[in-house]
């Protein structure tokens, strides 16, 4: 396992971060707070990164991020239906921009047939809109899962914020085009009306 290429993503990540003016969070169940510990060894991230959340019982799940039991029963704390509360309860509580939540089973033991060791959960959200979730199965022991969920945490957040910025760029244009096709639509009555103007102003 390469601490240093956690470091140097997280750093990244900071970058990008810093130079669209966002603010990070996470909520961690498995990792126990090594994703946050990775990015706090970054000189300088307090400039991004403000608050995390560590909940690794079904009690703190509820009490710190309002995950719903009745949801914890039915789907199991390793699920995409949990994993997506756990990110908008960060975010809800840190107020921040961007944030990250994981859930996953990390081994030796607690698998099951259909979750078996190694299944991860994320889940990536910005503000109060998008919002994305996926699983991953990790090979290894403990160690290697979590630092496998610590790696695709950080760099599934540099994705998602280059599809932010990409979503960003497309709505711009967008706009600029609907307007540009509004004032265009305009412009014969804007230039009788300016004619009409004209035309009375030399009577």
């Amino acid at each position: 396992m390469e601490l240093d290429r956690l470091t140097n993503i997280s750093s990244k990540l900071g970058d990008m971060l810093k130079a669209r003016n966002l603010s990070f969070t996470c909520a961690e169940s498995c990792t126990g707070g090594w994703l946050s510990q990775i990015v706090t060894s970054v000189p300088g991230s307090s400039e991004w990164f403000g608050s995390s959340f560590v909940t690794y019982s079904y009690e703190a799940k509820v009490k710190m991020l309002s995950v719903s039991q009745e949801d914890l029963n039915n789907f199991g704390a390793v699920s995409e239906e949990i994993v997506k509360q756990m990110v908008v309860g960060v975010i809800n509580k840190s107020e921040s921009d961007v944030g990250v939540a994981i859930t996953g089973i990390a081994g030796p033991s607690g698998g099951t047939e259909s979750k078996p060791v190694g299944t991860v959960c994320f889940a990536w959200k910005f503000q109060d809109s998008k919002l994305v979730s996926l699983t991953e199965h990790f090979a290894g022991d403990r160690n290697q899962v979590r630092y496998s969920s610590v790696e695709k945490a950080l760099l599934g957040t540099i994705d998602f914020i280059k599809d932010l910025s990409q979503l960003v760029a497309t709505s711009i244009i967008t706009c600029v085009c609907f307007n540009y096709n509004a004032i265009y639509r305009q412009l014969p009555e804007m230039f009788y009306k300016y004619s009409t103007v004209t035309q009375n102003r030399h009577r």
